[in-house]
């Protein structure tokens, strides 16, 4: 199956918070191009990527963990979902530890990519209801 046949499966909320969190890394971007001015805005756009790409990842992974928990009875959800959070935690952990310890890649654009998360999740339900 082609990525946009799996894209096209995913329901409209986690198509929206994607949508929001590529708005919001073309944002940051575009704020560092105008503070830095030259290539040096380089580690901080490679960090948005990558924390960015991370976020989109962890909307379809919770959207993954909703899906299944819905299919199972309420002890093994329960669990199921436990566990797909500390995933997503440790995750979180390694992505922002790949910022902290490679060079060229700025943890601060790591940061504001993995907190897109929150951000475009906020926005997603205070954004009208179509």
């Amino acid at each position: 199956m082609s990525l946009r046949k799996k894209f096209m499966k995913f329901s409209k909320i986690s198509k929206r918070m994607a949508i929001s969190i590529l708005i919001l890394a073309l944002v940051f971007i575009a704020g560092s191009v105008i503070y830095y001015r030259s290539l040096k805005f380089l580690p901080f756009l490679y960090g948005i990527l990558i924390g960015s790409a991370f976020s989109i990842l962890k909307v379809f992974l919770l959207e993954y963990a909703v899906d299944q928990a819905l299919k199972m009875d309420k002890k093994q959800a329960g669990n199921f979902v436990s566990f797909q959070y500390f995933i997503r935690l440790a995750l979180t952990g390694v992505v922002l530890y790949i910022g902290a310890v490679v060079p060229w890649i700025n943890l601060w654009g790591v940061v504001a990519g993995v907190l897109s998360f929150q951000v475009a999740l906020f926005a997603v339900r205070l954004a009208p209801k179509n």
